[in-house]
């Protein structure tokens, strides 16, 4: 079992690493899968430095999780998808945003996962 969720958890670090290259490879075609249309200028320096950066952290700290097996770098992504989840809800109530109900999911199940991926993985204590 443990092996399935190394597996599951390693996977969601390679899906957020190829996701923040994109935003720097390819942002044209990222930016239209959130549902955002490429700014100009400062804020496309913004978009794709802020987003990249987001990503790549996010698959960096997964990463660091699996090979230390420390448990306190799961918390780093735990924590930053679940604000992005949080503020997600907040654009919603408070900025007339659309609720993003299929990317909230998806925030929340990788917090799960990698929740429990904290528990059952990690070497220290």
């Amino acid at each position: 079992m443990n092996k399935i969720l190394s597996i599951v958890v390693a996977l969601t670090a390679v899906l957020f690493a190829s996701i923040g290259l994109r935003w720097l490879v390819a942002p044209e075609g990222v930016a239209t899968e959130f549902g955002m249309t490429l700014m100009q200028g400062m804020g496309l320096s913004s978009q794709i430095g802020d987003l990249g950066a987001f990503f790549l952290s996010l698959s960096i700290f997964i990463l660091l999780a699996l090979t230390s097996g420390r448990r306190v770098w799961y918390y780093p992504a735990i924590i930053l998808l679940a604000l992005t989840a949080i503020m997600r809800v907040m654009a919603w109530l408070f900025h007339g945003a659309s609720l993003a109900i299929d990317m909230i999911a998806v925030e929340v199940i990788v917090c799960v996962i990698l929740y429990v991926g904290s528990l059952r993985l990690a070497k220290d204590d």
